[in-house]
């Protein structure tokens, strides 16, 4: 399959000029052979809200009208779409994406680890746990932004069969670093396909610092977008290369497999529960 990382500027709360974007982007990466098209996080409604109350008339049900909406464009093209939200859900409100296929909604993840910065200061923690979703013949999990900061998501997605882990993003300057390395890492750690989709622009005042990125299995740029420019970056996954997860360069003298060689026995420190205060607690 062929995914497109669609880096686009976002408006804030203009949920139908966000929509007119990504439909107008979707049909461009499709003519451009694209199975699986990604945008970033947020993209239907923007993310420097100053306040839950601000963001709440912006936020939709999953299933709901955007992905309604969505669901109109994959079914007339033949093709899946990642696309960032703000879900409401009862009296919660979430930072969410949303994975739309020619049937209708596949599958939506909820972001499970929160900054303190921009929506994310009122949003709730994510609470449904990692799964993986199929795009065709591909598995696919989904994580937002700062969820990459944290390897636990994705070792536990490719634990899960997933071939390519795509991350709808907002960096902001000081993410450089993240963008630059993280990503690669991520992909190199558990052999998969890793697909990083920023924005760029500026709200409020707070600019984003572009840089989306497409990863092979093997830790390699196969995509890199500029630092300002809106753009699509194109890479094709193959899936026997995600799945083949035990590596031999020197035959009995160095093979690698990052799954079968953990030791799972001495990680006990990484889940036990903390009592570490989040910055800006509510």
């Amino acid at each position: 399959m062929r995914i497109a990382a669609v880096q686009m500027d976002v408006r804030l709360a203009d949920v139908a000029a966000n929509m007119a974007t990504m439909t107008r982007r979707a049909e461009e990466a499709h003519a451009n052979g694209a199975g699986l098209v990604i945008f970033p996080e947020c993209a239907l409604t923007g993310y420097c809200f100053d306040s839950r109350k601000e963001a709440l008339p912006y936020a939709q049900s999953i299933p709901g009208p955007a992905t309604e909406a969505i669901h109109a464009v994959c079914k007339e093209l033949n093709l899946h779409i990642v696309f960032g939200l703000l879900e409401a859900a009862g009296d919660k409100l979430y930072n969410a994406a949303a994975m739309v296929g020619p049937q209708g909604l596949v599958a939506s993840y909820r972001k499970v680890h929160l900054p303190w910065l921009g929506i994310d200061r009122y949003t709730d923690y994510g609470d449904q746990p990692f799964a993986v979703h199929a795009a065709g013949e591909v598995q696919v999990g989904l994580n937002i932004c700062y969820d990459a900061g944290f390897p636990e998501p994705a070792r536990c997605l490719s634990l899960l069969g997933a071939d390519l882990i795509v991350l709808p993003t907002n960096w902001p300057p000081g993410a450089e670093s993240a963008a630059e390395y993280a990503i690669n890492t991520r992909a190199m750690e558990n052999t998969v396909y890793y697909a990083a989709v920023n924005r760029v622009g500026t709200e409020r005042g707070f600019p984003f610092i572009g840089h989306s990125r497409i990863c092979d299995p093997l830790g390699r740029t196969l995509a890199h977008a500029p630092h300002t420019e809106e753009t699509i970056l194109y890479a094709d996954v193959d899936v026997a290369l995600a799945r083949k997860k035990h590596l031999v360069r020197v035959p009995e003298l160095n093979e690698v497999n990052r799954l079968a060689d953990r030791r799972p026995e001495m990680y006990e420190p990484i889940v036990r529960p903390h009592r570490l205060v989040r910055p800006g607690k509510r």
